[in-house]
């Protein structure tokens, strides 16, 4: 008896979480030339030509201006929309087809959409939703304690839907979307219209679930702050096409933004002798605090730390990143392109 190779026993590799190869996708648009009964034809290509790889259990922030074609994206991810040309896989399924099966390995939040039952109890709504993706009734009580435990729902969970808030409502709508355990959880401006609290809350929690249960996050916002605490890795789009992709982390080196280093000396110097990478930005407190912004590609925090040291007594630091909205604002000053 031959015995079998480890090729014939090794477990297969699970399909990337969201693959789009070349996906676009167009619009018709008509309108009336002024004077005339004639109607113009006019083709708009909303998402153009993009390849996008999201492996299972990333985090990814989807960002860009309005009219970007980040909902457009999601709408062909999620099988409400078909390409117009492309191909698009989500959790190994062409969405379009089997949007029946994928709806059951998804979870979607659309920040102006709702898919709670408007006359009906919170609650209800969970028990419909249950009942919807086939979860026995211990499974269904168990991960809803969780998350109205994690997303603080108890307050109005026997209220019905239409008297919520909007802020209310958004959590709901974000339970909603993780009660069957998706692999996948897509959330289209989760955080609008919650408080800081409350919005440092949901945030919190979709860091926990994600961490227990290895699910892909894929996330589009206007708050950056949500980017930058749910999300290791940013695609900027502009006018339908990636203009960058590519780890959070490097994004501010890639764009070659300057940091500032803000340092409090024991004692006041007017001026310090710095690197070439660096220079003064500003000197408060009669010299004894000094701002100073350089190339983090140049130049490394101790090193730059080093110099000053040499000349003077540092008392406190504090390092200031570019803000991510400042960024992306650069990207699009620059034409999407960096």
């Amino acid at each position: 008896m031959s015995t079998p190779s480890s090729t014939d026993t090794a477990p297969a590799t699970p399909a990337p979480a969201v693959e789009l190869t070349e996906l676009r996708r167009d619009y018709v648009v008509r309108s009336r030339t002024p004077g005339s009964r004639l109607r113009r034809r006019q083709v708009v290509r909303a998402v153009d030509e993009v390849s996008l790889r999201i492996g299972r259990g990333e985090a990814v922030g989807f960002v860009g201006a309005n009219g970007a074609g980040k909902s457009t994206t999601i709408k062909m991810m999620t099988g409400i929309l078909k390409p117009t040309a492309g191909a698009v896989r989500v959790l190994g399924r062409d969405p379009v087809p089997e949007r029946r099966h994928l709806a059951r390995e998804i979870g979607v939040v659309f920040g102006q959409r709702t898919q709670l039952w408007w006359d009906l109890p919170l609650r209800d709504s969970y028990r419909i939703l249950g009942a919807m993706h086939r979860l026995t009734e211990r499974e269904r009580t168990a991960r809803l304690e969780r998350l109205v435990e994690g997303l603080d729902l108890g307050g109005f969970l026997d209220r019905p839907v239409r008297q919520l808030s909007l802020g209310q409502r958004m959590r709901g709508e974000v339970a909603a979307a993780l009660l069957h355990s998706p692999a996948l959880v897509v959330l289209d401006e989760p955080t609008i219209g919650l408080d800081m609290v409350s919005k440092e809350g949901l945030r919190r929690f979709l860091r926990e679930d994600r961490a227990e249960r290895g699910t892909t996050l894929f996330l589009t916002t206007h708050d950056m702050g949500d980017v930058e605490r749910l999300c290791e890795r940013i695609v900027v789009v502009n006018s339908g096409t990636v203009a960058y992709d590519g780890a959070l982390a490097s994004f501010r080196e890639r764009l070659g933004a300057p940091r500032e280093l803000i340092v409090d000396l024991a004692a006041p110097v007017p001026a310090l002798d710095l690197p070439a990478a660096a220079r003064t930005a500003d000197v408060e407190a009669e010299g004894i605090r000094h701002r100073i912004s350089f190339s983090g590609a140049e130049l490394t925090v101790p090193a730059l730390l080093t110099a000053i040291g040499r000349q003077a007594e540092v008392r406190d630091l504090a390092l200031a990143e570019p803000a991510i909205e400042d960024l992306v604002r650069q990207i699009y000053a620059r034409g999407g392109r960096i």
